[in-house]
């Protein structure tokens, strides 16, 4: 049956709201997991208590989200018959959701190594290490505004920054990896080259984000 004009503007309509309100649930999702991303910057790096029982409960949130987002993604591919431009988006937003989520499940994994730390004396790599967290964080926090301002130039300031924290972790396994005369138990020094590539990970999930992005404006890929 062929739809009247009127009809398929109101199908075209209906669509655009559609997808505009996933792209909004989309950032939603994301400030909560650059607040996730931030509480265990603070439980590692500040011994914040708080912040890891907050996040537990943002992590519920976060995966409330991925499974609605991607369910409503799903939905729209396959009920409204998206055209290519809105197929693409839908696709790379599919994608996106799943590196958001990613993130949040290594903050959380993050806060918990921060408790085991807390029973060991301060480690001298934590500093650097929270360096690393902190460019890991604004690699994240550019991505989710490339995505918010549909912004494709932003994928270059990214790249630069997963530059950087490649740097430091090639410095930080060497540090930690090669001490000399360790006493004592090893945990700690397993438990921080765990972080760095945990940091390391969350950072190529940001880069990730900022390519869908690339992506979803001019169709081309990375």
């Amino acid at each position: 049956m062929t739809l009247s004009s009127k009809e398929q503007r109101s199908a075209a309509n209906q669509l655009e709201r559609s997808l505009r309100r996933v792209q909004q649930e989309v950032m939603r999702m994301g400030t909560l997991v650059e607040q996730s991303f931030r509480l265990s910057h603070q439980a590692l790096f500040e011994q914040d208590v708080d912040a890891i029982e907050k996040i537990k409960s943002i992590e519920k949130q976060i995966d409330v989200y991925y499974r609605q987002i991607e369910s409503d993604c799903a939905t729209l591919m396959t009920l409204q018959a998206p055209v290519a431009q809105d197929l693409r988006l839908l696709s790379a937003l599919m994608q996106l959701v799943r590196d958001l989520e990613r993130i949040g499940d290594y903050a959380e994994d993050l806060t918990e190594m921060a408790v085991r730390l807390m029973k060991y004396p301060p480690q001298e790599a934590m500093s650097d290490i929270a360096q690393m967290s902190e460019h890991a964080q604004l690699m994240l926090a550019t991505s989710l505004v490339a995505l918010a301002d549909l912004d494709s130039s932003a994928g270059a300031r990214v790249k630069e920054l997963d530059d950087i924290v490649d740097d430091d972790y090639d410095r930080l396994y060497d540090v930690i990896a090669f001490q000399k005369d360790v006493r004592g138990v090893v945990e700690p020094i397993l438990i921080l080259g765990l972080t760095i590539r945990h940091l390391e990970r969350m950072a190529d999930h940001a880069t990730n984000i900022s390519q869908r992005v690339t992506y979803i404006v001019t169709g081309k890929r990375n």
